[in-house]
């Protein structure tokens, strides 16, 4: 294994548990502005994979390109149905409107 990709792995793997350490301790009062940041985040995140995908420089980096493209995408969609979700519980009662 090459010392690029050593250090790339270990920065991945440092700010995933980083990431998930900041996100558990977020209160639930501030999650629908998180949870809209992160969408704006995972915007940018999908028109770097795109690029990464379309180089097709090495077909390792075009297979992770492409799963970076699929895994923002859910990512994207998810956090808008739970925004869409979290906003209609404050409608009101009354108009059960969808």
């Amino acid at each position: 294994m090459s010392p690029s990709l050593e250090v790339g792995l270990y920065v991945f793997v440092l700010a995933t548990f980083l990431g998930l350490e900041i996100i558990r301790r977020v209160s639930p009062l501030l999650h629908t502005p998180l949870m809209s940041l992160t969408n704006a985040i995972s915007a940018i995140t999908v028109v770097g994979s795109i690029l990464v995908a379309g180089e097709q420089k090495t077909t390792l980096s075009t297979v992770l390109g492409t799963l970076a493209v699929t895994c923002s995408m859910i990512n994207i969609v998810g956090g808008y149905l739970i925004t869409y979700r979290m906003l209609r519980m404050f409608r009101k009662s009354g108009k059960d409107r969808r």
